[in-house]
């Protein structure tokens, strides 16, 4: 392990450990009755001007809040929510007003610690600065572009042009007989067409897990059935009996009991899935045409040697 992966993990765990133990401070200061916080002299802050209240800024007018400083940066209430969205899942959960202090409290270390003559902007600073930079915008450029592409009407016309205007096609329920071999098979076939009820004889001889339920499948739709299985129930109509067809799992008896037509769903129902694949092409199609307009080149690889990409020692100062 090089020293700059060993720098990566430290920072890591040392990031995890900053966002962790302010809350966990905080939560045990805070998490019940101390007396010992009544030991101050009040007769002080009693004795003192009671500050003019003032309506809390609100909105995006309070990204720009300065809630501190370290020498002459400030800290704002932008950077503390960056911070909470940063923050692990686990602490999402406890209320803001909890989090306020330790999040203040991190960003302030984190400033005193880069303002401190151990700090330097090491290549892996600045590289990681650039990638990050260049993906928060490409994050905000692909939001803009699918966002813009979802309206009413193309939902509605997808909806139509995918679901209305085509076929569906049909479900189909069935009952089957599974059985080792051919020769079990065509005789259960003749059993059956010789006038036995199927359901019955499917319980007592068939070797499928439906078989005591007298080899009922239920409905299912095209596909979902291996490939001569439903082959062969495509070309029956209800009340017909088949076989023996042979699949993977053995010989089957058929008898397709029913069918019906699929109704296409409700637009309520596929818009999710209407939506995001409308800003899927969208998006590629946005990033194809930036593409082709765009001046880009690439270094053929052979000018570089792809095991440089696990050289993080190069990172170093």
């Amino acid at each position: 392990m090089t020293k700059t992966t060993r720098d990566l993990r430290l920072s890591a765990a040392l990031l995890a450990a900053m966002l962790a133990m302010p809350v966990a401070s905080w939560a045990e200061s805070h998490g019940g009755d101390d007396d010992s916080a009544m030991t101050e002299d009040h007769s002080t802050a009693e004795a003192a001007p009671s500050p003019q209240e003032t309506a809390p800024v609100v909105g995006k007018e309070a990204l720009d809040q300065v809630v501190g400083t370290v020498g002459d940066t400030q800290i704002t209430v932008g950077h503390m929510i960056v911070a909470k969205a940063s923050l692990p899942q686990q602490y999402q959960s406890i209320p803001d007003e909890q989090l306020w202090d330790s999040l203040l409290e991190q960003l302030i270390q984190q400033e005193v610690l880069a303002q401190s003559g151990d700090a330097k902007e090491t290549p892996l600073v600045r590289l990681s600065l650039e990638n990050e930079s260049r993906s928060l915008m490409a994050a905000v450029a692909i939001t803009a572009v699918a966002d813009r592409a979802v309206n009413d009407d193309r939902i509605t016309d997808i909806y139509k042009r995918d679901y209305v205007d085509v076929e569906q096609g049909k479900e189909f329920n069935a009952s089957h007989i599974l059985l080792e071999s051919e020769e079990e098979a065509l005789a259960v076939l003749e059993e059956v067409k010789g006038g036995a009820e199927f359901a019955q004889v499917a319980r007592e001889k068939s070797t499928g897990p439906s078989g005591p339920n007298g080899g009922s499948l239920g409905w299912f739709s095209s596909g979902m059935m291996v490939e001569p299985f439903q082959v062969a129930v495509d070309s029956m109509a209800p009340g017909d009996v088949t076989g023996p067809i042979e699949t993977q799992f053995g010989w089957h008896v058929i008898k397709l009991n029913d069918t019906r037509s699929l109704t296409a769903p409700s637009i309520d129902d596929v818009r999710a899935e209407i939506v995001q694949k409308v800003q899927q092409e969208a998006v590629e199609k946005h990033i194809d045409d930036l593409m082709r307009k765009t001046d880009v080149s690439r270094a053929p690889q052979i000018s570089v040697d792809p095991s440089i990409l696990s050289q993080t020692d190069l990172l170093e100062n």
